[in-house]
């Protein structure tokens, strides 16, 4: 049995989505002239499903005993998250806000109260 603890299981990074979002464009601008504006969603959706792929190629490495840090995992897991918040970005939409609204969907679905409270 899980017990159920009000703890984080992992320390918080103190990284909000909207932070991430301002870097990000930020970026994109001086490093990438202005990739976010005159690429379109394909280039982003391709991107992101390869970097899904690379996260998986890891994680089945991991699971057949390769010697491989989970700060390997975790640079890719940060790629997936960066080019969704582009995708985000890129339709109008807060990526906090979806990972929100559709937690709390899922809650509601499974007969869980964990939820995040509206703002």
């Amino acid at each position: 049995m899980i017990p159920k603890s009000k703890e984080p299981m992992i320390p918080k990074s103190g990284l909000t989505f909207d932070e991430l979002r301002q870097k990000v464009f930020d970026r994109s601008i001086e490093a990438y002239a202005n990739i976010m504006g005159t690429k379109d969603l394909s280039y982003f959706g391709n991107a992101i499903a390869g970097e899904v792929g690379e996260a998986c190629n890891i994680i089945k490495k991991m699971e057949r005993g390769d010697t491989i840090p989970a700060s390997e995992l975790g640079k890719e897991l940060a790629d997936i998250v960066v080019y969704a918040d582009i995708i985000a970005a890129k339709n109008g939409l807060s990526l906090g806000t979806c990972v929100r609204n559709k937690f709390n969907e899922v809650s509601d679905r499974i007969g869980s109260d964990v939820k995040f409270e509206d703002w």
